[in-house]
């Protein structure tokens, strides 16, 4: 059994409004997605010597730029994904702050003064070095320590950070993910992308094939990795790993014309998982989408597909 799936109970911290935070905060201030140790940097700095304030991280909810620009932001992390990952860290309570218009035309005196100071209570704010706010992102990091002098806020900035190559980003992570890279991604983050769904009813056709598979409702602002046939770990609530393959994008052979869909199934198990959450961890990329001929080539390759994710699943158990 993978460690990062060992069955140890999940620390989990609250999500919480503006309104209803524990104050008076630490704040680590971004959208962290993929949580990689560049921002792992930044919440470091507001676990230690904060005085009694609660380490808080908060990011805007949506994205800036899917409001004003009207950009599709998909996430590594949703927030209710980060709240497990966030807890090891320090971190007490994730606030999200809700993102329109209005918002954006805030100045970044009156960022400071009405969101981290009133609202927020902030006593720390932490930072990257790149981080901007305010309308126009006029507002730096420069700007926000000295705003935080005139209000009484202790402001610490985070140099950014790489990896001997580049930088550490969430657009490296999301690079590694769209061409199957899944080590490369883990190790960046560092911990293995995993994405959730509810299983709702299929047509049945893997089942007729002899290969019946768990149909997954993901949240359609989640990041998902290239399309193909993946080798990987499913967690059902409390009970798991179980090993499985799962096949993310379209039919070709099936239904050409099909939405692209995930799809499970559970290696040497036979479980009833419809109505249930599954967590899914890719851990290996076998083959890309393709055309067979007919079904039984279909149903013979799946066969093919399984044994070789059943020799690398099984590998990290022995090893």
């Amino acid at each position: 059994m993978p460690q990062a799936m060992a069955l140890a109970p999940v620390p989990m911290i609250p999500l919480r409004t503006p309104d209803a935070i524990q104050t008076p905060t630490a704040l680590a201030l971004g959208s962290f997605d993929g949580l990689h140790a560049g921002h792992r940097r930044v919440i470091a700095q507001v676990t230690e010597d904060v005085d009694g304030a609660v380490p808080t991280v908060a990011s805007f909810w949506p994205h800036p730029r899917e409001v004003l620009f009207d950009e599709v932001r998909l996430r590594l992390h949703l927030p209710q994904e980060k709240l497990h990952l966030l807890a090891p860290l320090g971190i007490r309570q994730l606030v999200l702050l809700p993102f329109d218009r209005r918002f954006a035309r805030l100045s970044p005196e009156e960022f400071m003064a009405q969101v981290l100071v009133r609202q927020l209570r902030a006593a720390v704010v932490a930072v990257g070095e790149n981080f901007r706010f305010g309308a126009g992102r006029c507002g730096d990091a420069v700007l926000l320590r000295k705003l935080g002098r005139l209000h009484g806020v202790r402001v610490r900035v985070a140099t950014l950070l790489g990896d001997g190559r580049q930088r550490i980003s969430s657009s490296r992570i999301r690079s590694a993910l769209e061409q199957g890279r899944l080590e490369e991604a883990s190790r960046l983050m560092p911990h293995p992308y995993r994405l959730q769904g509810r299983v709702v009813a299929g047509r049945g056709l893997g089942r007729e094939l002899g290969w019946p598979t768990a149909n997954l409702q993901v949240n359609g602002r989640k990041f998902l990795p290239r399309e193909g046939v993946y080798g990987c770990w499913v967690r059902v609530g409390d009970e798991g790993p179980f090993a499985a393959v799962m096949n993310l994008g379209p039919q070709p052979t099936v239904d050409p014309a099909a939405p692209s869909a995930v799809e499970v199934h559970l290696l040497d198990r036979t479980m009833t998982l419809n109505g249930l959450e599954l967590e899914v961890e890719p851990v290996c990329f076998l083959r890309s989408q393709q055309t067979f001929q007919d079904l039984d080539h279909l149903s013979a390759q799946i066969g093919k597909d399984a044994r070789q994710a059943r020799q690398i699943l099984l590998s990290q158990v022995v090893g």
